[in-house]
């Protein structure tokens, strides 16, 4: 028994490189910060800021964050990105209600001054549900 899990363990070795099974042993991948949206009031300005990164990666800056935001916002909120990890909503809603948006999160390594590409993900994007209640 041990020795058909050893000669396994050599096979998954040998198609995938160790990095790979050890990124996916620690569970590298981007991730969007779970958290419920503070409530704005019609008329009111609204600034609000949800937050990305590598999961188990301290080097989470070397990354390209692509975001997309889907769904209806209320009249007046614009949603923008900032300094690579962040999608911030914000602006004076003319329209109340209760509004979901679903945000996408792709990830890419960047190479480095040297031309080196940071390691692999297990999965290289991820998507998260928030709603925006305006008042």
């Amino acid at each position: 028994m041990k020795r058909q899990l050893l000669l396994l363990l050599l096979s998954v070795l040998a198609f995938s490189s160790c990095d790979d099974v050890l990124d996916c042993v620690i569970n590298v991948r981007p991730e969007l910060h779970e958290k419920s949206l503070a409530v704005g009031f019609v008329s009111e300005y609204y600034s609000e800021i949800i937050t990305a990164e590598i999961k188990n990666e301290p080097n989470d800056d070397d990354y390209d964050y692509y975001f997309d935001v889907t769904g209806r916002l209320p009249e007046g909120i614009i949603v923008s990105y900032n300094r690579y990890r962040e999608v911030v909503l914000k602006g004076i809603p003319i329209e109340s209600g209760r509004f979901t948006i679903e945000v996408f999160l792709e990830a890419r390594p960047e190479d480095d001054y040297y031309g080196r590409i940071n390691g692999p993900m297990c999965s290289d994007h991820t998507s998260r549900t928030y709603v925006l209640t305006i008042k």
